[in-house]
């Protein structure tokens, strides 16, 4: 297969079993990470950049911007270096330094916040900083992942339909939400097509989405300090808050029993099916969203160090499973 763009290599139909994850039930994790930004974030990028493209044209040379805590950024940074648009990529602390590197070996400049918002997070802080330079640079062009509509689109036409197209009307599919794109776009396709299909949504406890109380949080991927104009909290779906504790050992546990590194949030979203596992019935069949996969984690997630000066409240690192740094 010959692609003639970094941006179109995009596999929408790899998935993999997870044998008794969840006694009598099939649990398939749906690998968005095979690409070359890495993760699912390489179809929002393109939707935010053609669809800037197609509202009013983007001239050659324009800059863009936008904010992310990692992933977006990287896949961004492919899709602008491919198209020729210099890009602006605000980050904050949390974003893995892999992350960061790979921005920056495409071309991007990274410019990275220290300062917490009001919320305890740095979201807020990467906006002021977004629109302090795009009122001192009137040819900058904001994307703004929170907002544009398109973001929930691409993942409705591509990442939904291909959910649905390889297993059809499932019982479950667990999302998790971040700027909530992928959320929203699984929402509104399921309802119309397989309204059968239970979408549960997963986010880190300290995420403010769901309406709960605002807390640091120190894993990028998922969660919010201030909820995305995208998100509409229809009641069509259902809402479960992990500690980033619990995703840590998740991610650890996958390593170990299935030979997979997974992201964070993988973490995240598989430890809300596990906790949800009672109310599984046998035979039933159910699908999670993985929007990356470990490698941007080496020395955070599953680094004993990172993790101990971190999370107090896990007491035996060794039945983690395997850590891969020190």
């Amino acid at each position: 297969m010959i692609f003639e763009s970094a941006s179109d290599v995009v596999l929408d139909d790899i998935f993999l079993r997870l044998p008794d994850f969840v006694p009598d039930v099939s649990v398939l994790l749906k690998l968005e990470g095979l690409n070359p930004a890495g993760s699912v974030k390489l179809k929002t990028a393109v939707a935010l950049v053609e669809s800037a493209e197609t509202a009013g044209g983007l001239p050659a040379g324009t800059r863009l911007i936008e904010s992310s805590s990692g992933n977006l950024g990287v896949a961004l940074s492919v899709v602008c270096a491919a198209r020729g648009y210099p890009l602006t990529v605000v980050t904050d602390p949390n974003a893995a330094r892999p992350a960061v590197r790979a921005m920056e070996s495409l071309g991007t400049e990274v410019v990275e916040v220290s300062q917490r918002d009001a919320h305890g997070g740095y979201l807020g802080t990467r906006l002021d900083l977004i629109r302090r330079r795009l009122a001192a640079e009137p040819a900058l062009v904001w994307l703004n992942q929170y907002a544009n509509q398109a973001n929930a689109a691409v993942h409705r036409e591509r990442t939904a339909r291909s959910v649905h197209r390889e297993l059809g009307d499932l019982d479950i599919l667990f999302v998790g939400a971040g700027t909530t794109g992928t959320l929203m776009g699984c929402v509104q396709y399921f309802a119309e097509h397989s309204p059968r299909t239970r979408v549960v949504a997963v986010d880190a406890a300290g995420s403010v989405t769901f309406g709960g109380s605002a807390a640091p949080r120190f894993i990028p991927g998922l969660g919010t300090s201030r909820r995305p104009e995208i998100f509409t909290d229809s009641g069509a779906f259902e809402k479960v808050l992990v500690e980033e504790a619990d995703s840590i050992a998740m991610c650890r546990t996958v390593a170990a029993r299935y030979g997979l590194l997974v992201g964070g949030s993988t973490g995240t979203v598989l430890a809300a099916v596990q906790r949800l596992a009672p109310t599984l019935a046998p035979g039933c069949r159910v699908a999670a969203i993985s929007p990356d996969l470990g490698d941007k984690y080496l020395d955070t997630v599953y680094s004993d160090t990172w993790v101990a000066e971190r999370y107090t409240e896990i007491p035996d690192l060794a039945g983690l499973g395997h850590a891969t740094a020190r």
